[in-house]
């Protein structure tokens, strides 16, 4: 029995994918004595819903719930991570991280209006998820028990690994999409999709071409580039404009982002394969598709070269872009640190304000131009074809004083 759980006919919100690991632990819970209801959440990733529900109801669940949570996911967790430049050891852009407060918060909701005594979740013992649940978990619900089935001896000895698992959910009669060939673990969200375990847990194998499921090879990419604008505003994109589908225009957060998704997986953008250092102190093999997501870093990083002031910026990059990150990933988002780094995201965003020339070509996000009726970029000044104001002598000063400690 459950160390977490005194009462073996506990009632039980369990975070459902409706994947491998969530519906084995569905049935497993149920064979251990609890109700269990089952919980997903739609942050944009390609599921069917209903499918997903008529399985974990097949399975045993008491009820299900799904509970839309796309618009806060963009607006509270995307939008900050953009005006941020949000990045995690310089190459990963938190996909997997950012969905989790939304969805633990979902969960919270429902736990306490349906009278739930646990909450549990289908992260691995080795992973960073059920730190970002459950720091999540206790931030919104401090009195909440959790049953992690994977840190249970009497569970993960059992089930040692997903070969176990396979075995076990063939056993139940539950249908589940991975198979023994293709036994990687993935999650998806508007953001992105996370592939590890499996043949990747090798660092050294390429990742086959099938496993890709977002974006096109970028040799398989249209020979055609296409060509759009973003404007943003206060650093947050509000309108994009498709030059090459006859100025096509996208204004609603969501339509943007899908807009954006679409054009990146044509032209395969946003791959990544990586070993990255997890919180809790091993290396993790992964790859990652964020497409539209690498679209929207990468204009976002170009305007502010014409319109954010260079100590302001400084002060981002080295504290709140790297210090907001680390928080994400590490799952402290519901905590006093995160609200008062958030706190200074729109005052470093003030002046981000203007629209930015993409082309999308095989892989690449290309900026061709940029525009903002408030950059601080002086054509004239910088001209090394006038003087525009800017008396070269005094550079001399400027030098002199700068070289004091050199010289010494």
């Amino acid at each position: 029995m459950s160390t977490y759980a005194a009462d073996p006919k506990g009632r039980v919100l369990l975070a459902y994918s409706g994947g491998l690991d969530t519906s084995c632990i569905l049935a497993w819970l149920i064979e251990q004595g609890y109700e269990v209801y089952a919980f997903m959440a739609d942050v944009g990733q390609e599921e069917d819903f209903e499918a997903a529900r008529a399985k974990a109801l097949k399975v045993g669940a008491k009820k299900f719930f799904m509970s839309d949570l796309r618009k806060e996911f963009i607006t509270e967790l995307i939008y900050p991570a953009i005006q941020t430049n949000c990045i995690y050891e310089n190459v990963y852009l938190l996909g997997t991280s950012l969905a989790r407060p939304v969805i633990a918060r979902g969960m919270i909701e429902v736990a306490e209006r349906e009278g739930c005594d646990y909450v549990s979740h289908g992260c691995t013992g080795k992973g960073n998820d059920q730190v970002r649940f459950e720091l999540a978990f206790y931030g919104l619900k401090p009195d909440i028990k959790v049953i992690a089935p994977w840190r249970l001896p009497e569970f993960y000895n059992r089930f040692a690994g997903r070969a176990a698992l396979l075995q076990y959910a063939a056993e139940q009669n539950i249908p589940v999409a991975q198979t023994a060939a293709k036994p990687w673990s993935t999650d998806e969200n508007l953001f992105h999709i996370s592939y590890e375990a499996g043949i990747l847990e090798d660092p050294a194998v390429c990742p086959p071409a099938d496993m890709w499921k977002l974006t096109t090879n970028p040799e398989d990419a249209p020979t055609e580039p296409d060509r759009l604008t973003i404007e943003f505003k206060a650093g947050l994109p509000v309108k994009v404009v498709v030059k090459t589908q006859e100025d096509k225009t996208y204004t609603d957060s969501v339509e943007i982002f899908l807009a954006l998704n679409a054009l990146a997986r044509k032209h395969g953008i946003g791959r990544i394969d990586i070993v990255e250092n997890r919180f809790i102190g091993v290396k993790s093999r992964g790859c990652y598709e964020s497409p539209g997501a690498t679209i929207l870093r990468t204009a976002h990083v170009d305007l502010e070269g014409l319109t954010l002031d260079r100590n302001v910026r400084a002060l981002r990059d080295q504290f709140l872009t790297i210090e907001l990150s680390r928080i994400l990933y590490n799952g402290y988002f519901f905590s006093p640190e995160r609200e008062f780094l958030t706190a200074a995201i729109p005052a470093s965003q003030r002046t981000v304000n203007g629209t930015v020339a993409v082309k999308l070509y095989k892989g690449n996000t290309v900026i061709e131009g940029r525009w903002s009726e408030e950059g601080l970029y002086d054509g004239q000044q910088s001209s090394m074809d006038e003087l525009g104001g800017f008396d070269p002598s005094d550079t001399s000063g400027f030098i002199a004083i700068e070289s004091i400690r050199i010289k010494k």
